[in-house]
């Protein structure tokens, strides 16, 4: 993967998992094969909305590996990282470069609470341990460990350190990464929230890490190529028209709403892992309305 690709629409896939909670092949190469469809320009396997946190490390191997032999070069493949010890995540990067994988993203560590410095040995010495390019991945919501503005400049002069995920509804932080890193060429921000794609855009962010490009990936893509094309008035149009599917994360417990919505669109993926479980009768009969007003359901 050229260092200078990280653009566009990345979709946070799905892990479509068999009836022993394992990565489910076809169904997994099911999800490709949709958002491809859709226009996404990467495809980002083991983050949030894909359950890497149920998986143990031979399903992540097993989903990294199904997602680079499917994909087939036609886009970069992001593998996530999401462990809480430097060494744990440093094992995991090297199994993700051996399965093929053109980057790495990796997530701040959950539970343990960091300081600045520890923060950025950590990524230091994995994006040291490694070849690939590292997007890194700020999701203080779900870690409780924040990556600061000064550390990500720090972070940013890291060779093979190419950007930031940023999934924070504080929009201002999302501005700050970008101003603090105008200068360094190949650094890129992205945005983590979809309610911001257009937005991170306008303030000269590269793309974004949408977990609604699994079910609307035309949808979402059509923000970042209308962008970039010139036409903002239908860059804007589109990222109004995905805020009530992005309204749909809460009606059940994260990541299952984009398994459901799937589902109702008839990709067959199957079940979250448990214990979570999917979205009440009341609230997939909401989703469906918003997927027909979507035209993604019929």
């Amino acid at each position: 993967m050229d260092i200078n690709d990280l653009k566009g629409v990345i979709p946070p896939i799905v892990t479509p998992v068999d009836e022993n909670e394992n990565v489910d092949e076809q169904g997994l190469m099911k999800v490709i094969d949709h958002v491809l469809a859709g226009g996404v320009h990467g495809v980002f396997v083991m983050g949030s909305n894909g359950e890497f946190y149920a998986m143990d490390e031979d399903n992540q191997r097993k989903a990294v590996e199904i997602t680079v032999r499917h994909v087939d070069g036609r886009v970069p493949v992001y593998a996530g990282v999401g462990e809480i010890t430097t060494k744990a995540c440093i094992r995991l990067v090297k199994q993700a470069e051996e399965a093929g994988a053109d980057a790495v993203t990796l997530l701040t560590p959950m539970f343990i609470k960091l300081t600045d410095q520890e923060l950025y040995d950590h990524f230091r010495e994995i994006a040291e341990s490694t070849k690939l390019p590292v997007l890194l991945y700020n999701n203080p919501g779900k870690t409780a460990n924040n990556i600061s503005v000064i550390l990500v400049r720090r972070l940013a002069q890291i060779d093979n350190i190419i950007g930031i995920k940023n999934t924070s509804l504080d929009f201002a932080q999302t501005i700050k990464f970008i101003d603090a890193t105008k200068d360094i060429a190949n650094f890129k921000v992205l945005a983590g929230s979809d309610y911001y794609i257009y937005a991170t855009l306008a303030y000269g962010g590269a793309g974004c890490v949408a977990g609604t490009a699994n079910v609307a990936p035309a949808l979402v893509s059509d923000i970042y190529e209308k962008f970039v094309s010139g036409d903002l008035e239908g860059s804007l149009k589109a990222q109004f028209d995905l805020i009530p599917l992005r309204d749909t994360y809460d009606y059940g417990s994260f990541p299952v709403v984009m398994k459901d919505c799937l589902n109702l669109m008839g990709l067959n993926i199957g079940h979250p892992v448990r214990p979570i479980q999917h979205c009440t009768e009341e609230k997939i009969e909401e989703i469906k309305e918003i997927l027909l007003n979507l035209g993604l359901i019929s």
